[in-house]
């Protein structure tokens, strides 16, 4: 369902937001789900108390000639960061050198991603997030550069959703060298596109004319293709609503107004475009009119497995300084690695790292294997990554203690390893942001975990459904739950000898199997409680999401730690030690999920917001008043210059 609009509403003058209800809100994000589940996901079923082990063990194995390809393509791109990439120099220059730039184009980094026949190296969804790592522990602005290129811009969706015609016009520029880079948010359109203002025009001859402004565009200052979102509105023979387009970066009528600035990835091209009248021929829509937002809901299900890759990198960075630091470190006549308060935290880095790296793999494998839907487990693995690389960071400047808060500059200017530990903690923070914020992917999964339950009673709890649809419903729920809610009662988790095959890893699938299972009775009653209620009880959600994160990256580690125990006998170890420390998380999520303080919380926070508290802030002096929180804009040609930079490939 797309929501209609008005053209004033859609465009307005001074560059105000679109208003929406709520409820169309809801609706348009409704409507660009995808609704039914062709193919198994391990995560959905895990929701449901359903512990199918067996569609992730055995892992699935790659092509051993593909594999050899990527791993020689490995061991180039280690050279050349080695030998041509100045990290350092990136983040102190807040700029990537064009001769960087140009090597990696040589190297065919654009296009790790694109099929061979387009001129790409057509690298599985694990051999390209194999390259991030490695990428992102020289230069996190770099692997940024590479992923929101290849994982959400131009290649993706047209790999998903692009005619022949379009993936011959535009994949092998990219492929060769070209950037490209995704277009939704607006200075007031975050994670709502209900309100997106950027308007498509339908011209006489077919076309669309594009006008809006786009904020933080990632590689938006170097691209020449484009992603765009905009909104068409409906007329007749156009159905209209958020619809994608491939847009020439150069086109008359783009102005890349400024370049912005971060507290991290320094060296990150991102920008303010603004479109005013922008021709896009009726060629380079991507999918149809109204698919839009669908297109970037079904390119993220792969494309955000780049960002926990580099977050699993951060992870092993940190563990190779936190092991050397903590070996050399004396204090106290001993090194800090044999105090126990030190100890703890080495552990966990470790053990994350693991467990991390397990839950990428899989979900690579997952997708590389294209039997299954992946769109949970992809999301959990953003999610879990991007939370847990930041406490280990976080944990490592604590290891580090002083240093560990000093600039890698500074410690070098005075004879020390230039360590940059308190620059990766400012680079990895925007990952529980980008492409989904934590609290976002949490209403995101817990949407999709509850689908079987919101497909056969969801309008029992709809204020708007009549009462025959309610009573079908009801029905349908009755069956539903007749057949589903013995099954949570007893389980294999509860046979000793279960899972036996792993070993001493066993007893770690038993659990997740009973948890899986308490995870659905708590969700069901959470479900009976609050039924329509249910989608405000964030906190709620956001706890059975973090419990089935814990549970599927337990699940990872052990199955990645007994497929392996040949080759690397220590991962049964860390599975071992990852799996124990995610089970006491696990077991304080589900007491707080009804032992808190949410109700409280929330009535506190009316309380501040009303300002009933406002003299808690005397004796500061404030925050600046001046200026509004957002900015607005305003419809027509840019009146500032423009700040493109484009690099030679030669």
């Amino acid at each position: 369902m797309t929501t209609t609009r008005s053209r004033s509403a859609a465009n307005a003058p001074d560059g105000g937001p679109t208003q929406v209800s709520e409820r169309q809100a809801r609706q348009v994000a409704e409507a660009a789900r995808e609704k039914e589940w062709r193919r198994p996901s391990f995560g959905k079923e895990l929701f449901l108390g359903r512990f199918m082990l067996d569609l992730i063990n055995p892992p699935s194995q790659p092509d051993a000639e593909r594999s050899a390809a990527a791993d020689e393509y490995l061991e180039r791109l280690g050279e050349f960061l080695t030998g041509k990439v100045d990290g350092a120099q990136i983040e102190r220059d807040a700029l990537i050198p064009d001769d960087v730039l140009a090597g990696l184009a040589d190297l065919g980094a654009f296009g790790m991603k694109i099929d061979k026949k387009y001129g790409g190296l057509g690298l599985s969804h694990w051999d390209y997030c194999r390259a991030l790592m490695l990428v992102g522990s020289v230069s996190p602005a770099i692997g940024a550069l590479l992923s929101a290129h290849q994982s959400i811009g131009v290649p993706q969706p047209l790999k998903l959703f692009g005619t022949d015609e379009q993936k011959q016009k535009f994949l092998p520029r990219l492929a060769a060298g070209e950037v490209s880079a995704f277009l939704l948010t607006e200075p007031d359109v975050g994670s709502d596109p209900a309100r997106l203002s950027t308007t498509a025009t339908l011209t006489p001859e077919g076309d669309y004319l594009i006008s809006g402004v786009k904020l933080w565009a990632t590689n938006g200052t170097l691209a020449t293709l484009l992603v765009v979102m905009a909104q068409v509105l409906p007329s007749e023979g156009h159905r209209g609503g958020i619809t994608a387009f491939v847009v020439e970066g150069d086109s008359p009528g783009i102005t890349v107004e400024r370049r912005n600035s971060f507290m991290g990835l320094r060296g990150l091209e991102n920008s303010v475009t603004r479109f005013h009248d922008v021709r896009v021929p009726k060629e380079n829509v991507i999918g149809r009119e109204g698919q839009g937002l669908k297109i970037a809901l079904t390119t993220l299900n792969t494309g955000r497995l780049s960002l926990p890759a580099m977050c699993v990198g951060s992870a092993k960075w940190c563990l190779g300084v936190a092991r050397e630091w903590a070996a050399e470190r004396v204090q106290w006549g001993l090194p800090v690695a044999k105090h126990e308060a030190v100890a703890k935290k080495i552990a966990f880095i470790a053990a994350s790292a693991y467990g991390m790296e397990a839950m990428l793999e899989l979900s690579c494998r997952l997708a590389d294997d294209d039997r299954n839907d992946i769109r949970i487990e992809a999301a959990l693995a953003k999610l879990y990554a991007s939370e847990l690389a930041w406490q280990v960071a976080d944990e490592l400047i604590q290891i580090r203690g002083g240093r560990g808060y000093e600039t890698a500059d500074s410690l070098a200017a005075r004879g020390e390893r230039g360590i940059p530990a308190e620059q990766l903690l400012r680079d990895l923070r925007i990952n529980r942001i980008f492409e989904g914020s934590t609290e976002i992917m949490h209403l995101f999964i817990a949407r999709e975990a509850v689908d079987a339950h919101l497909s056969v009673a969801g309008d029992i709890i709809d204020p708007e459904a009549k009462l025959g649809r309610k009573a079908r419903a009801a029905a349908r729920a009755g069956g539903f739950y007749a057949r589903w809610l013995p099954t949570l009662v007893v389980g294999k988790g509860q046979a000793p000898s279960a899972f036996a095959e792993f070993g001493h890893l066993a007893r770690h699938l038993r659990a997740v199997e009973r948890a899986s299972r308490k995870l659905a009775r708590e969700t069901f009653y959470g479900m009976a409680r609050w039924q329509g209620k249910m989608e405000r009880k964030q906190a709620f959600l956001g706890r059975v999401v973090d419990i089935g994160a814990e549970l599927y990256a337990m699940s990872a580690a052990c199955v990645k730690a007994h497929s392996e125990a040949a080759e690397r006998p220590e991962g049964l170890e860390l599975a071992d030690l990852f799996c124990q420390q995610a089970h006491g998380r696990v077991e304080r999520l589900f007491a707080e999920l009804w032992d808190n303080t949410d109700d409280v919380d929330v009535v506190a926070a009316q309380r501040v917001v009303a300002g009933r508290y406002a003299g808690l802030e005397a004796g500061i002096v404030a925050a600046p008043d001046s200026g509004p929180w957002v900015s607005r804009w305003q419809a027509g040609p840019s009146e500032v210059s423009d700040v493109r930079r484009r690099f030679s490939q030669s």
